[in-house]
């Protein structure tokens, strides 16, 4: 078990958590492509540890709808605040540097556009088919927000035909007032259920080490597996900043483990789970994986 900082009152990091965010000269080109088309990306707004492997790989996730969040969630390090307009070049710009980048699978993601009568969902469908008009043999993830579980929102999206639609649930339902802001937890499965019964792949994705119990993780699993989900991601949750809610435990490998072969066990098609596991780490794999499932039946 990890030992508390007396200085800090922080858990100090294990050493399976002790990584390189340093960019390369790999890396470079994949940045330049971005800031070139005034893009962002969650691998840096959101401060993933995974960047510089994915970037290196000529992999990233693109973010739309600006780089300010509406909502002010204790876990992320996105920031906050009064959002621009929309960029209406965006999905033409998005879908340019994925071609650039000769990304086979384009994942893509957004701040909470809670400010914008259809949270942005107009915005998401255009961006969906510049992608597939230029890069027609890529294929497509999203990952959404709850968008308030509103069904004719959700079509808007739906309707461009990603391959698939993901929306993290983030944590277990107790712990969902704490950390996520405005978001509830049944919220987000009734979204979630709504992208499996539209029949497209539906995939979500929590943290672990915020204070939840192992059966509380479990009930989650069930509870997602229940909604339909097909893909479920588990990672540990990093604190950003001295303002953003604490680490409560960090997860041994081992134990990330062991959930990943109960999820398989309680049917999802493909579980990542490991400690620097994020929603988009290797989702190429996830849709294969999603795939073999369907060929097999």
């Amino acid at each position: 078990m990890p030992k508390v900082d007396k200085h800090t009152d922080y858990l100090r990091k294990p050493e399976w958590l002790k990584i390189s965010l340093r960019s390369t000269t790999d890396t470079a080109d994949v940045e330049h492509i971005v800031e070139g088309r005034c893009l962002h990306t969650i691998c840096t707004s959101g401060m993933c540890p995974n960047k510089a492997e994915c970037w290196s790989r000529r992999t990233a996730t693109f973010m739309i709808l600006g780089d300010i969040c509406t909502r002010n969630c204790r876990f992320c390090a996105t920031t906050t605040g009064r959002p621009l307009p929309p960029d209406e070049a965006e999905p033409e710009k998005v879908a340019e540097s994925v071609k650039l980048m000769g990304l086979k699978h384009a994942v893509i993601t957004s701040v909470t556009r809670d400010d914008l009568p259809d949270h942005g969902a107009a915005i998401w469908a255009r961006t969906v088919e510049a992608v597939r008009r230029e890069n027609p043999e890529s294929t497509i993830e999203l990952l959404i927000s709850d968008m308030d579980a509103r069904p004719e929102l959700l079509d808007t999206v739906l309707a461009s035909r990603p391959d698939i639609v993901g929306h993290n649930i983030e944590t277990v339902e107790r712990l969902t007032p704490e950390v996520r802001s405005r978001a509830k937890y049944r919220t987000s499965l009734q979204t979630l259920k709504y992208i499996a019964d539209s029949g497209a792949v539906a995939k979500s994705g929590l943290m672990l080490g915020l204070g939840e119990s192992e059966e509380e993780i479990l009930q989650t699993l069930r509870d997602l597996r229940e909604a339909g989900v097909s893909i479920v991601t588990l990672g540990q949750y990093l604190r950003p900043t001295k303002e953003h809610y604490p680490v409560k435990a960090y997860i041994t490998p081992e134990k990330f483990e062991e959930y990943r072969l109960e999820a398989l066990k309680l049917g999802f098609a493909y579980c990542a789970s490991a400690p620097l596991v994020r929603s988009s780490y290797l989702a190429d794999a996830a849709l294969e994986a999603v795939r073999e499932v369907c060929r097999t039946k």
